[in-house]
């Protein structure tokens, strides 16, 4: 698949590109690339679709600004909006998995009439309240590990990824994925204690990533290094602060979600079941898809499930 760059100010964004047709722009999460959407998007090209899938600013291929104000959700959309711009003509279908879910949501707020119907992955949205997410986690983890927090200082996280990031990511992948134990990442520890602490490399890596796979992120995060991915946890109050007029707004268009049923995002919130009304926010939202027995990377790890169910959503389009 061709990579294109298009450019967002002095941003340069790489974007994989496959098929003809009307655009899907895919956006990705934490800690992935463009290529972890590579099934939908030979599934999709094959349909009929133009189905592009750009590397985040501060991962692959992109940019990678140093200072954490350069990964605000308003930055993000507006990368969001140069790829449909350049690439579909001023409209889009949106996919978005784990960070890229909220990416594609408040794209679809900033952005409305560039954004035909959205998908979220992972995540759900949900509107800004009355404080940041990462203020009521400080709340809702006082004296507990909770990694978002842990990630806030910089280049901890950083250190700990690049002391052997092959083991790093093993962990990450496998940790909240549908194989591992149920919220294995969600368990206590002390408030300090390092992200990777607890979590289990296992000795067979699951089937639905290869060592080829696994190489392609490795590659990625050892010449692009990773201070700029974890930036979008550091940019959350900065994200209060700047969109503020878009406190409590539904997504108007037609919208989707899709979760896996292990998936330790569900439960970010204790005592709540987040993908138990996963269309709260959406004016119109034509339904959700809980893929049993998986876990948070659910285009990866059970991709003919979630292709068929996003076929669905297009098909009702």
């Amino acid at each position: 698949m061709p990579n294109v760059t298009v450019t967002n100010g002095d941003v340069s964004l790489n974007v994989v590109v496959a098929g003809e047709g009307p655009l899907i722009l895919c956006v990705h999460g934490w800690p992935e690339l463009s290529y972890s959407w590579r099934h939908q998007q030979a599934y999709f090209a094959a349909r009929g679709y133009t189905v592009a899938a750009m590397d985040v600013r501060g991962y692959g291929g992109s940019s990678k600004p140093h200072a954490i104000a350069a990964y605000t959700m308003r930055n993000l959309a507006s990368d969001v909006a140069a790829v449909i711009d350049a690439l579909g003509g001023g409209r889009a279908i949106l996919f978005g998995h784990d960070w890229g879910a909220p990416i594609v949501w408040n794209s679809a707020l900033m952005y409305p009439d560039m954004v035909a119907a959205v998908a979220g992955l992972s995540v759900p949205h949900m509107p800004i309240g009355q404080a940041s997410f990462i203020e009521a986690a400080r709340h809702l983890y006082a004296g507990k590990f909770f990694y978002q927090l842990y990630f806030q200082a910089e280049g901890v996280v950083e250190a700990e990824f690049g002391a052997d990031l092959r083991t790093a990511l093993r962990k990450t992948y496998f940790s909240i994925s549908g194989d591992a134990p149920t919220d294995l990442m969600l368990r206590e520890k002390a408030a300090d204690a390092p992200f990777l602490e607890g979590l289990i490399d296992p000795v067979q890596f699951p089937v639905w990533m290869s060592e080829a796979d696994m190489q392609v992120y490795i590659d990625a995060f050892s010449r692009g290094g990773m201070h700029g991915m974890f930036n979008r946890y550091r940019a959350q109050q900065m994200d209060f602060d700047e969109i503020g007029d878009l406190r409590g707004q539904p997504i108007a268009q037609p919208s989707f979600f899709i979760g896996g049923e292990r998936d330790p995002v569900r439960r970010f919130l204790p005592g709540m079941d987040l993908y138990a009304a996963p269309g709260a926010a959406c004016s119109d939202f034509r339904g959700s898809a809980i893929l049993p027995g998986n876990g948070h990377w659910v285009q990866q790890e059970a991709p003919d499930a979630t292709n068929t169910a996003l076929a669905e959503f297009l098909a009702g389009l």
